[in-house]
């Protein structure tokens, strides 16, 4: 077995998990992150990134890699897609869309204006979120029934932070974790300004939550 293997079957097993959570005319990805994957980065991207650090570059090469297969898929190829100065990734005209990382797995979802209005992507390890973290997360208007007690705090830090990208893009207001209001059971969440997005997740092989405001 050769030594990409594995991280095939990882990337195979939670493709095979996210591919569920795409609503219609959506497409989800995911990669392993690699060593060399910084090479990955066009040069405008390059550019538009400013962080020097290695591990910061090559997990944006992943994920870009990524959306761009998925532009790909949508006729546009080639696609260029660079930081603006608020960090959010700069889209193709027509085209909405997330990149998300975490230490180990890079996720992209991208859909069209005309399905979509936004979309926000996170991807967290399938453990506990430390308490201190924990306390931080959650405010009196989360609801986190029917979710298993070990992962809740890192389903709901993961939840908040995939409307917080779906909503910046439409809303250009800098949230906390306070200001957004999270129901894992519904899977909808609400902002402190009234932006309503809805959401799906997966709890393994990672956590994975795809967040969407709708056109209506």
């Amino acid at each position: 077995m050769s030594g990409d293997a594995p991280l095939r079957q990882a990337e195979t097993a939670l493709l095979a998990e996210i591919a569920k959570l795409a609503p219609s005319g959506v497409g989800i990805g995911c990669r392993s992150i690699r060593s060399g994957d910084e090479n990955l980065l066009l040069r405008e991207e390059a550019r538009s990134i400013l962080s020097r650090r290695l591990d910061t570059r090559r997990a944006s090469g992943a994920a870009r890699a990524i959306a761009r297969q998925l532009l790909t898929n949508e006729g546009i190829k080639d696609a260029v897609i660079e930081r603006a100065t608020s960090g959010a990734p700069l889209w193709p005209a027509g085209f909405v869309g997330s990149l998300a990382h975490d230490e180990v797995v890079a996720v992209a979802a991208v859909g069209r204006t005309t399905d979509v209005l936004s979309l926000g992507i996170d991807v967290e390890p399938a453990e506990p979120l430390p308490e201190d973290v924990a306390a931080i997360v959650r405010t009196s208007d989360d609801i986190l029934a029917g979710i298993d007690e070990r992962l809740a705090s890192r389903l709901l830090f993961s939840a908040k932070e995939a409307v917080y990208k779906a909503s910046y893009p439409l809303d250009g207001i800098v949230l906390g974790y306070e200001h957004i209001a999270v129901d894992l059971k519904a899977r909808n969440a609400v902002t402190v300004n009234g932006r309503k997005a809805w959401f799906s997740y997966c709890l393994s092989p990672r956590i994975v939550v795809l967040a969407n405001v709708p056109l209506s």
